[in-house]
């Protein structure tokens, strides 16, 4: 992705989010991790949960300022975007971007990878899986920090010295939005990684501990069925919230623009 192709963003419910396609993604990352580290860059993926955030969290739309990417994971804000006349032309799955991005490394490359987030143990697993399907990534240190670390200014240091330790090409930092986004916007001049993905359950399906919808529910934007089915008491009540609000911030945006 060149420069004149990141500068393209569409504003929609507040947030400016890359016109991109899943390659264009890929393919820059790619980019950042070959070049030396001079300052991380992170990106962040709004879904509908994001969207709703972000109306009431200013310390989450700043760091959704900050973002050097910010890519439509959720397939209703693709359709949005349509809707309101500026077109995103996919939904690209934060979900989908490691193993892509594995695929597609040579072999020579052997990028490394920190995994940050995950119940305890998950992330020692996602590594044994990763080390099996792409022997030639190299996950270079995992950590679950506890409930609450984000408010404790001594494992917060403890989990960028581990990271300044492993010095990795990706930070794969699976926290859950907004913590994950709030946490690396407010460390991304301490973190010695080139890049840093805020992809939530990523590790877990890097694991195998969570699966993936099928395909076809993910295509047709019904992977949040298949989410709410398997996690019902965590996120049941959230999906039921957004399927009542989201409609609503579509026609308050319709009114804005007619």
């Amino acid at each position: 992705m060149n420069d004149e192709a990141r500068s393209r963003r569409v504003h929609l419910f507040g947030m400016d989010i890359d016109v991109v396609r899943e390659i264009d993604v890929i393919e820059q990352l790619e980019r950042w991790i070959a070049a030396p580290f001079e300052s991380m860059h992170y990106v962040v993926t709004p879904n509908v949960q994001h969207t709703m955030v972000f109306q009431e969290n200013a310390a989450f739309r700043e760091a959704y300022s900050r973002a050097s990417l910010v890519i439509a994971d959720g397939l209703p804000l693709v359709l949005s975007s349509r809707l309101f006349g500026t077109p995103l032309p996919e939904r690209v799955a934060g979900s989908d971007l490691l193993p892509l991005l594995f695929d597609r490394t040579s072999p020579a490359r052997r990028p490394s990878v920190f995994l940050l987030g995950a119940a305890p143990g998950v992330g020692e697993h996602a590594a044994a899986r990763v080390a099996q399907r792409w022997p030639h990534v190299n996950v270079v240190g995992t950590h679950s920090p506890p409930f609450g670390f984000e408010r404790d200014d001594t494992e917060n240091s403890h989990i960028l010295e581990l990271v300044r330790q492993a010095s990795p090409d990706i930070l794969v930092v699976g926290l859950g939005a907004p913590k994950q986004e709030l946490w690396t916007y407010r460390f991304r001049d301490q973190i010695r990684a080139k890049v840093a993905l805020c992809i939530g359950g990523s590790i877990d399906f890097l694991a195998g501990t969570k699966a993936r919808a099928p395909r076809w529910m993910q295509r047709s934007g019904l992977e949040w069925i298949h989410r709410a089915a398997t996690e019902p008491r965590r996120l049941g009540p959230r999906y039921a919230e957004h399927a009542v609000l989201f409609p609503m911030l579509v026609l308050r945006e319709l009114r804005k623009i007619r």
